[in-house]
């Protein structure tokens, strides 16, 4: 009893004693969970929790080491980093033992709090490296040509190769591990068992530059005796049809990299005894045709159930008919690269909302959501019966499936029963179509609501953000912009996932960046697209209009406010997350490009008049689909040289190159002086010499005419600082009148409408702000979810009641996150979020309280959260009865300020205590707010007159 007692005693001993110190969780390396990683200098990070308030992290140490056994002070063989002073969670380098191919690490690691005392060791975490020098490949490229087999008028459809190989595995099995990359797209099976769980592997890069792998852990699926080996292979993105090239008639449609799919693996075997062995993909592997008849990522699949080769990716399976593959030759410059993005899988189940009868057997079911993916079927039948499924974001008023936005992608899944009485379920495996609504034709029974199950599929970007008010149309809104980056963020952010495009526009990526950080972790992500983006950099330095870079179009270059995205994206990174490995590793791409600016201007640090009007379109995209007269796209351009001058010098000082830094600040500095003497007038206005741009032709909407004065320009030009900081409220004033002027309704286009409401906000006109935010009339967020939508649009006029699908004929996107971009206003003003420090090492709550006198359609309520890198932010306000309160909760190691909005003789409480004026920070002089500067923990305000 004495005993059980005194065991009891000393475990709440131990729960009181941490409670007081620092928890560390969420162990991470290069972003992931234990992931296979080749940086020879992993990055580390993780999250603290306390039980008390206002604590900090004051040092750190970190046990790496090849067994879990080791992970003592004194037994980590691999790196000890000792007490560390300093506040770092995040990108920490191993700095231990060079690190070897295939080597396990295993780490943890803990915090002395603000008081000095350390807290205890988090639980153990890993990663692995995967093969560190291409010469460690063993395998060969493998395929089987398949090409002349395509047939058809309009699409050449190939069907897809099946190879397979059968090893013996020794008893005594310790370790498996299986390595596998693809020209192409691959599903590796071993013993009949898919290998892991993520689509379109190995993803999308610039094939010729380099190729990235897969490495899974196979040893539970391996067994003493006879295994086999199995992979399909499909086209994707190196030899499939991509983007618009067969609509505009590009001499190459498809096959932009080679004709024939190509897989590359190897399987390294470790037994108890020490010794290895591998197994490679060479000329002894079989190869085949089968079931899958034809694969493509734009246009479908068609699945013939009838061919299926029962057995033939498990062992014992009789392939003496099939052939050899061919072997191809490597690249020798080609890089053999880990994915070091989030992989692309299944992220979420939907069901069936609703089904149609259409009448001569067509079904049409509704997902109820507008989605990326595609469909599992179930179904039953006789051999030979054909299931056709049609997919389409919307209906025609009489219900037909909408399909005229796809253009030239057929996006049809076929499947052909092989007449299993206990019935047969299939989905595809090399393609993905974005859509809400399934047209099924062919079914010889009635449906269910469980004939389809709607899969989406996407990067699996962990959900960080929050975001919820008491206005039923704004969170909808939220859940559009939401859905609608999971539809496009699949491997690389791509412009829409439904029509003939699909591939990554750099202009979208820019002006959204910033708020895709709000919604998911997009570290690992951008990691991997930045890199597409500096390999499809064009020699003068321009950065591409989308990456990777296939030649679609002969005409399609670069586009200001598009090649902006090679700054910009890193910068955001940087900022989101504390990343300066990113900046180091493009700096001289951005540096080239920045050069390519300077280059351009030849030395007048401007871009006047028809400065781009070499490229097609002319002068670039512009504020593309904006309303009215245009914003010269030179001026736009010169804004965004000065930009991004700016963040050269701010990211120039974040890795210590104050040369960099000094040029670039004075580069700023004479871009603006440039922009005010030429493109400003003595009242302050915009202008343009519009006469220079004659009628227009060339450029998009160029007939419309140009002017200076315009939302889009006043927007950019306070959300970048271009103007004087006198002038800020006098080119709000000027922002103001010209909403009015136009009934009180937005005219912004790609370029404008994100910088919009947060330049209302600055020059104070939160209140035009929130109008726009919250109207319901064409054009706004809000009329797109009175109409329906569950994603965001690509034109404000996608649907119209009067005009219905008004650009059937031309481009006409109904998941479209460009636009979404609102959402950097919604977190950073109507919540109030706002980063001061890289990785919101500090950061400010400044919420601005929506306006009453809006009845219905205001908000009294709001409740928004991200969770960063050091932990979790979130901002709540209420007003009610003339009360105001405010709960902010900030995570440990990091500290804010927090300004509470106040008026007259108001009163403030904090955790139900009158709030002294000894707390008030002198920070803000702003009359509105009073601001308090805390530390971590939950803050709760309440506001009374």
């Amino acid at each position: 009893m004495k005993k059980s007692v005194l065991s009891i005693m000393l475990v709440l001993d131990t729960l009181m004693a941490s409670a007081k110190g620092l928890v560390p969780a969420y162990l991470r390396c290069e972003y992931k969970e234990s992931p296979v990683t080749d940086a020879r200098h992993p990055r580390l990070s993780w999250e603290l929790s306390a039980a008390e308030n206002n604590q900090v992290q004051t040092a750190y140490q970190i046990l790496v080491a090849s067994s879990v056994e080791n992970l003592t002070e004194t037994n980590a063989d691999l790196w000890n980093s000792g007490k560390t002073a300093g506040r770092s969670t995040a990108q920490i380098e191993y700095a231990g033992k060079p690190l070897t191919s295939r080597k396990v690490c295993y780490w943890i690691v803990r915090s002395w709090d603000k008081n000095g005392i350390a807290g205890q060791w988090s639980r153990p975490s890993q990663w692995e490296m995967g093969l560190l020098d291409k010469s460690e490949w063993k395998g060969q490229w493998i395929g089987l040509d398949l090409d002349r087999l395509g047939k058809g008028k309009v699409y050449h459809l190939p069907p897809a190769p099946y190879l397979r190989k059968e090893v013996t595995i020794r008893n005594g099995l310790k370790k498996a591990r299986l390595y596998v990359t693809a020209l192409g797209l691959y599903e590796f099976s071993v013993n009949g068992k898919r290998t892991g769980d993520a689509f379109l592997t190995p993803g999308w890069t610039d094939y010729d530059k380099r190729v990235y792998y897969q490495t899974y852990d196979v040893t539970a699926d391996l067994k003493a005796g006879n295994n086999a080996l199995a992979s399909q292979l499909s086209y994707g993105w190196y030899a499939g049809y991509l983007g618009y090239s067969l609509l505009v008639k590009n001499p190459v449609v498809r096959g932009f990299y080679g004709k024939v799919p190509l897989l590359k693996a190897q399987l390294e075997v470790e037994y108890a005894d020490g010794k290895t062995e591998t197994f490679v993909t060479d000329q002894t592997w079989k190869a085949s045709q089968g079931a899958l008849l034809e694969s493509d990522l734009l246009n479908g699949e068609t699945y013939d159930a009838r061919l299926e080769q029962a057995g033939w990716n498990v062992a014992g399976f009789d392939d003496s008919r099939w052939k050899n593959p061919q072997v191809f030759p490597d690249k020798t410059e080609r890089k053999m690269q880990v994915y070091p993005g989030p992989p692309v899988k299944i992220t979420q189940m939907l069901k069936v909302v609703s089904r149609k009868d259409r009448g001569n057997g067509t079904y049409i079911f509704d997902m109820g959501q507008n989605y990326a993916g595609i469909v599992r079927l179930r179904v039953r039948g006789r051999v030979g019966d054909t299931i056709r499924l049609r997919f389409g974001e919307k209906l025609h008023p009489d219900g037909r499936l909408m399909t005229e936005n796809l253009r030239m992608a057929r996006a049809t899944d076929t499947y052909i029963l092989k007449g299993d009485p206990a019935g047969e379920i299939w989905e595809p495996k090399f393609t993905f179509h974005g859509f809400q609504y399934v047209e099924v034709t062919g079914l010889r029974n009635a449906p269910t609501d469980e004939t389809l199950t709607g899969l989406a599929i996407g990067s699996d970007t962990p959900k960080v953000g929050a975001f919820e008010t008491d206005n039923a149309m704004v969170n909808q809104l939220y859940s559009n912009i939401d859905w609608t980056q999971r539809a496009n963020y699949v491997d690389i952010p791509t412009d829409c996932p439904q029509r003939d495009e699909r591939i990554g526009w750099t202009g979208d990526a820019q002006v959204y960046v910033k708020s895709a950080t709000f919604n998911r972790d997009v570290a690992s992500f951008f990691t991997k697209w930045v890199v597409d983006l500096n390999d499809g950099q064009y020699e003068n330095g321009a950065y591409p209009l989308y990456a990777p870079r296939p030649n679609l179009r002969k005409t399609d270059t670069f586009s200001p406010g598009w090649m902006e995205a090679g700054i910009i994206c890193p910068y955001q990174i940087y900022r989101s997350y504390g990343d300066t490995r990113m900046i180091r590793d493009g700096w001289a791409d951005m540096v080239r490009f920045m050069n390519f600016l300077d280059e351009r201007s030849k030395g007048t640090y401007l871009f006047k008049e028809n400065s781009f009007a070499d490229i097609d379109p002319k002068g670039g995209f512009g504020d593309w689909l904006s309303f009215g007269k245009k914003t010269p796209p030179d001026l736009l351009a010169s804004f965004y040289y000065a930009y991004c001058a700016d963040l050269m010098a701010e990211m120039a000082a974040a890795t210590g190159n104050a040369k960099d830094q000094q040029r670039f600040s004075e580069t700023g500095s004479k871009v603006r002086e440039a922009i005010r003497a030429h493109y400003v007038d003595q009242q302050g206005r915009f202008k343009c010499d519009d006469k220079a741009y004659g009628n227009g032709a060339g450029y998009v909407d160029g007939a419309l005419g140009f002017t200076g004065h315009t939302q889009t320009a006043y927007a950019n030009a306070i959300y970048m600082d271009i103007i004087d900081p006198a002038d800020r409220v006098k080119a709000g004033a000027y922002l103001a009148e010209l909403l009015k002027e136009n009934d009180g309704k937005l005219g912004t286009g790609f370029l404008g409408a994100k910088p919009l409401l947060p330049a209302l906000s600055a020059t104070g006109h939160s209140d035009l702000a929130y109008k726009l935010f919250l109207s319901k009339e064409f054009p706004s967020w809000g009329f797109e979810v009175e109409n329906g939508s569950t994603t965001i649009w690509e034109r404000w006029d996608s649907f119209t009641k009067e005009d219905g699908f008004k650009y059937n004929a031309a481009m006409n996107s109904f998941s479209h996150y460009a636009f979404g971009a609102v959402c950097e206003w919604m977190f950073g003003n109507a919540a109030g979020i706002v980063m001061t420090k890289p990785g919101f090492e500090t950061f400010d709550i400044r919420p601005e309280i929506a306006p009453d006198g809006m009845g219905n359609n205001g908000i009294n309520h709001l409740k928004a959260s991200v969770r960063t890198i050091n932990g979790t932010i979130a901002s709540e306000w209420n007003k009610f009865d003339g009360k105001l309160t405010m709960k902010v909760i900030v995570p440990v190691n990091t500290q804010a300020r927090i300004h509470v909005p106040v008026s007259g003789g108001a009163k403030v409480l904090l955790n139900g205590e009158t709030l002294s004026r000894e707390l008030f920070s002198l920070a803000d002089n702003n009359k509105n707010y009073k601001v308090v500067e805390v530390g971590s923990g939950v803050h709760e305000f309440i506001v009374t007159h």
